[in-house]
């Protein structure tokens, strides 16, 4: 961390988003409260859904803004720590954050209806988020993205967008959306990560470096220049990543995809707790009787 310190404080802490981040949350808090009686059918908001949506934005933060960011154009284990924690944990939390009759205004809006209508629908959803994440992370592509500011920025916006679909058919509570049973989500959770595993074996077990931004000092040094800025470039004498990352190069990239696949399992696996109390409640309730909430670990209630 010390090294990383040549490069200044707005490499890296984004002090731009940090304001971007502040101001979104206080939107979400002038929403859901000045401006809250100009929705249709609005209701108070739960403190629970308030500290999800916090929680979204902090995480998003420190994966976008704080110095992991940074470390995610020198280390490749750095930057898929950042898209795991991204796309299957700050998108998650951002949809418990959303009240309900907000999102619901948004996507009932008619130009947004068909759209949203169409790509949530589950199996659309889940093959366009695994398709879109195993194609950035094919080498060619990769390479371009990482090292071209607007691509870069439309390729994650895009990743964010469809884990946003890819998430929805599990958590939203809307019943017309409701197109999954329990054990269709059991089966959907399954098949989401079979899918996302080919990506992440092709680059735990590729027996050479497979991206030139992390390998090639020019290469390397242009996708340094989305993060800093380039006077600061100028002046520093870098000659590659490796005078920052401590592992070899194919170490640290299957170290990546090794992170990307446990923090998948662990989210994965505490949804499907999440599905199977829901779905022990339901049936508890259908026998008369209600699963307590002290039976329910406190992470998990719904």
């Amino acid at each position: 961390m010390e090294n990383l310190q040549i490069f200044g404080f707005q490499a890296l802490w984004s002090p731009v988003f940090l304001i971007f981040t502040i101001g979104f949350i206080a939107l979400y808090f002038t929403l859901i409260g000045y401006l809250r009686p100009h929705f249709k059918n609005s209701a108070p908001v739960a403190t629970k859904t308030k500290v999800f949506f916090v929680s979204s934005m902090i995480l998003l933060y420190l994966v976008k803004g704080s110095p992991i960011d940074l470390l995610g154009h020198i280390m490749f284990s750095a930057h898929m720590t950042q898209m795991a924690v991204l796309y299957l944990v700050v998108v998650p939390l951002l949809i418990l954050g959303l009240p309900d009759w907000f999102i619901r205004t948004i996507i009932e809006y008619k130009m947004v209806k068909p759209f949203f209508n169409f790509f949530s629908k589950p199996l659309i959803a889940i093959l366009v988020f695994n398709g879109i994440f195993s194609l950035y992370h094919i080498p060619l592509i990769f390479d371009v993205m990482k090292t071209n500011s607007m691509l870069h920025s439309m390729i994650t916006t895009a990743i964010f967008i469809a884990a946003f679909f890819m998430w929805w058919p599990l958590l939203n509570q809307f019943p017309e959306h409701q197109t999954l049973t329990p054990i269709k989500k059991v089966g959907y959770i399954f098949g989401d990560g079979i899918l996302l595993t080919p990506a992440c074996a092709l680059i735990i077990f590729a027996k050479d470096p497979l991206y030139a931004t992390y390998t090639d000092p020019q290469a390397w040094a242009n996708a340094l220049a989305l993060c800093v800025p380039s006077d600061m470039l100028a002046n520093l004498n870098l000659i590659g990543p490796e005078m920052f990352n401590m592992l070899p190069l194919v170490e640290d990239q299957q170290l990546g995809g090794i992170v990307m696949k446990v923090i998948q399992e662990l989210v994965y696996g505490t949804m499907l707790a999440y599905i199977f109390f829901q779905w022990a409640r339901a049936e508890r309730q259908k026998d008369g009787t209600d699963i307590s909430v002290a039976d329910v670990p406190s992470g998990l209630k719904p």
